[in-house]
């Protein structure tokens, strides 16, 4: 077998692959001996009919047979030959085979591309590192979540007001205001202000009782649609929260014994929460900062073959709802794009730097895990002794080894954020 590689581009090859007849002959030979064992004909038993007599009256089929049955082998021997990994399914082309004479194709696919990082030095890469700094509103807020998990819902037969929820009907209404047929929903929740609202339709609810009724103008779509409802009160609930006293602080954590001493809890998570946001934002921009000095080329079909697999969780978490397929692949194209020139980056480096996590960094990560939540051991331990989620150690530890490795061409500015803009941010969206 004779096979010449060309370039095409980057990340396309092109194989043009000879067969000489000898060398297909004894295939074609097998092929042609099944065929004979599916065929009846007159005066013969089925696999005892001459050759050719067989091949008089069903050459074109036995070439067929012997294509279906051997043109995969003949294509991935060629594949194996020069050493190549297609990443989709080849084009095939120039096909040429008669019994007889020589067997020709020619088969054009993607691979990955070899990418070659150019060198790095000292501070190529610039990187923003974000400390937060936080005040005593997030305790604050936080010790509100708290108290919010373990309120209790009372109804209450007195006005809503801001922050109360309407157990509702809504009845929507076309644009003469005349009630659509089965478009009635019941048992509808709807929270009083907080921003759910805009001021003109929060103070349409605030004051609202068990019976009474407003007419309000909502969205009915994404696309900023809305439409008029009819809305008529069931009932009035409104959160109880407990009392921030000793008995509250047991529930959230027996260790602690006064409010002292679950605000300087809670500071220490709000403080671990931040880092870990700060290090999981500089840990992505330092990769996008790469991806960008780098700039590989990558194959299109890496990029396709990634948005099939996300189109297909999409699919699962919709529950059989219809999907518009070609708008998620659209939505997520960059990100996709994205992914596959880090991938690629990341292979090289592991490549080039001998990269290896080995069984004791994995261990060594578990062991970190159960010091971090000790009454959670057994639960661990049985988690990671599944290969999948092991596998996801490593693959993070591996992402470490990588950063770590990119950190030595870095140059990191510390920017200040007071989490009051954070806030404020937030609360303007």
């Amino acid at each position: 077998m004779q096979v010449v590689a060309k370039n095409i581009n980057d990340y396309t090859r092109e194989l043009k692959v000879d067969l000489t007849w000898e060398e297909v002959q004894p295939n074609f030979n097998k092929a042609a001996k099944a065929f004979s064992k599916k065929i009846k004909m007159p005066g013969f038993r089925p696999g005892r009919v001459p050759m050719e007599r067989l091949l008089s009256q069903f050459q074109a089929n036995i070439e067929a047979e012997f294509m279906d049955a051997n043109f995969q082998k003949y294509y991935l021997a060629a594949v194996q030959e020069k050493k190549l990994m297609p990443v989709n399914k080849a084009e095939i082309k120039d096909v040429d085979f008669r019994m007889n004479q020589d067997f020709s194709f020619t088969a054009t696919f993607e691979v990955e591309p070899e990418i070659v990082i150019p060198n790095m030095k000292k501070n190529s890469l610039q990187v923003n590192r974000t400390n937060y700094l936080h005040d005593d509103q997030d305790i604050e807020d936080a010790i509100l979540q708290l108290r919010k998990a373990q309120a209790s819902i009372v109804t209450i037969e007195d006005g809503a007001k801001e922050g109360d929820y309407l157990v509702c009907s809504l009845q929507k209404l076309d644009d003469s205001g005349v009630p659509i047929i089965g478009k009635k929903f019941e048992n509808q929740y709807l929270r009083v202000g907080n921003g759910s609202f805009t001021d003109d339709q929060k103070d349409k609810l605030i004051g609202l009782k068990s019976g009474e009724t407003a007419r309000l103008r909502l969205p009915v779509n994404e696309d900023g649609g809305d439409a008029d409802y009819d809305l008529v009160v069931d009932r009035v609930e409104r959160e109880n929260l407990p009392e921030l006293n000793d008995d509250f602080i047991k529930t959230v954590n027996p260790d602690l014994n006064s409010v002292d001493s679950l605000r300087k809890d809670v500071e220490k998570k709000i403080i671990e929460n931040f880092k870990e946001r700060s290090q999981t934002a500089y840990e992505r921009e330092l990769s996008d900062k790469a991806i960008d000095f780098v700039n590989p080329a990558f194959a299109p079909s890496m990029v396709e073959n990634y948005l099939e697999n996300l189109v297909e969780d999409v699919k699962k978490q919709n529950n059989g709802e219809p999907l518009d397929e070609a708008k998620v692949k659209e939505q997520y194209k960059s990100v996709a794009e994205r992914n596959v020139k880090w991938y690629s980056i990341r292979r090289e480096i592991i490549n080039s730097q001998e990269m290896k996590v080995e069984k004791e960094d994995v261990e060594e990560e578990i062991s970190r895990l159960i010091q971090r939540t000790p009454k959670s051991e057994k639960e661990i331990k049985r988690f990671y002794k599944k290969p999948s989620n092991k596998k996801r150690i490593e693959d993070d530890l591996m992402e470490k080894k990588i950063l770590n490795y990119l950190e030595q061409f870095t140059q990191v500015k510390e920017v200040d954020v007071e989490t009051k803009k954070l806030r404020e941010n937030a609360n303007v969206n």
